[in-house]
């Protein structure tokens, strides 16, 4: 056995969860399930919920508890994540546990290292492919080999490489904060009609003092629009998409590689987005990108992507979407829309909120269509129905949103940066090329 190499049966035991699956609830201990592993993170949101007496029948095997290793033995192969304190849960189908001896290995090594790419190829080059499914053999799993180096070294490698986790979970904790209040405050000015009245207006209702008061709580007229079928402030109104957009950019089911070219291996050349970098208002898993050279995005992107553009995933998912806003040299690939406001009618920033969480979107997720892959033609794309309201009251939303999504883009930017230096230090730490003290 190579130095400092051993085998995981040497300093894990080892348990899989049930071969079924239990009846689901809308609330109770955790089902943990395949889908919440992700980059070595638990995502509790996508594991269901199962009864207090199913759960006693379901952890007879073992019962999850913080420090264990979740794993994927079946399909997802190379997800893991800790299992955190706090938190009762079962295993699901296909998982499994890793649970440590602390004496010789830290919980959280033992986290970076399995998802470092040595273990990595471990996996791949035990990968059992199923007619259906591959997998693992649980009865090979233990004498799989890691590297395991003593405590101390251990700890420093884990120090390095937490605090830059911490920092990229500091600043999507932010951005999240910034998006709830973006959120909050389209809502409050654009679905409960309470933006701030202002001086004309309150001066209409008679009631100078007024001013600056949420408009439809201090009795600001509403009208009854027959399209959109409610009542919104006097004065609005209402356009199809096709109408209140200058330009749509659409390689929907192509690549640049269409085109003749091939996907470069240079690092720092230009990435191509597709609808599965898009979700839920940014952008992830850039550094598995597809690039372009320079060469083939000016051929493919004759017009280019620009400052208050929207983009928009048209299938597998549709309805995704992302707001540009700075500097964005992307290729627009596959399964995407690209939407260019016509700011006589409405200002990006109130586009992208419209019809990303408002009245639009309900209208845009009613329309999708397909046999096997739900998505959204252009032509129906532009028939969705976008509400327009008075200009002044848009201006306003700007002010107060476009600080909010430079300060999200600048963690955004920040956490990508982070990442990358993350992702470049682990397969190093990990091996023993680099060594810290």
């Amino acid at each position: 056995m190579r130095k400092e190499y051993l085998k995981i049966r040497d300093f894990c035991e080892v348990f899989d969860g049930p071969h079924a699956t239990p009846t689901k609830t809308d609330e109770g201990p955790f089902y943990l399930s395949i889908s919440s592993l992700y980059r070595g993170t638990l995502d509790l949101s996508k594991s269901a919920h199962l009864s207090e007496q199913e759960f006693q029948k379901w952890t007879k095997r073992v019962t999850p508890r913080k420090g264990d290793l979740l794993f994927s033995y079946e399909t997802r192969l190379g997800e893991a994540a800790l299992m955190p304190d706090g938190v009762k849960a079962c295993l699901g189908r296909r998982m499994g546990i890793l649970r440590p001896d602390t004496k010789k290995v830290l919980p959280e090594y033992l986290l970076y290292s399995y998802i470092a790419p040595e273990f990595q190829n471990v996996i791949s080059s035990n990968t059992i492919t199923g007619a259906t499914v591959d997998r693992l053999s649980l009865t090979d799993f233990p004498n799989f080999e890691m590297r395991i180096p003593q405590l101390d070294q251990q700890r420093h490698i884990v120090a390095i490489l937490s605090a830059l986790d911490a920092k990229i979970a500091l600043n999507h904790r932010i951005n999240l904060e910034l998006e709830g209040m973006a959120k909050l405050l389209y809502d409050y000015w654009f679905v409960q009609y309470d933006f701030p009245l202002s001086a004309a207006q309150a001066a209409a209702l008679g009631k100078p003092r007024l001013t600056g008061k949420p408009y439809r709580t201090s009795g600001g007229p509403m009208v009854y629009h027959e399209q959109l079928k409610r009542e919104i402030p006097k004065g609005w109104g209402a356009a199809p998409l096709g109408k209140v957009v200058s330009k749509i950019i659409d390689h929907r089911g192509k690549t640049p590689t269409k085109l003749g070219g091939e996907w470069s291996e240079n690092p720092d050349d230009i990435i191509a987005l597709s609808a599965k970098h898009v979700k839920n208002g940014t952008l992830v898993d850039l550094q598995r990108a597809n690039r372009v050279s320079p060469a083939l995005y000016e051929k493919w992107m004759p017009e280019k992507l620009t400052d208050g553009d929207v983009l928009m995933t048209s299938e597998a998912p549709a309805g995704e979407f992302y707001f540009i806003h700075g500097d964005f040299k992307y290729c627009l690939s596959q399964r995407l829309f690209a939407l260019r406001a016509s700011t006589d009618i409405v200002l990006p920033s109130y586009f992208y909120n419209e019809i990303s969480r408002g009245h639009s979107y309900s209208e845009i997720m009613g329309s999708l269509s397909g046999s096997t892959v739900f998505g959204i033609r252009q032509d129906v794309l532009r028939s969705i129905l976008v509400m327009i309201p008075d200009i002044e009251i848009q201006k306003q939303f700007n002010i107060i949103y476009l600080p909010w999504i430079a300060q999200i883009r600048n963690l955004e930017q920040q956490n990508q940066e982070l990442t990358t230096l993350r992702d470049w230090l682990l397969p190093m730490l990990m091996n023993g090329q680099v060594r810290v003290s």
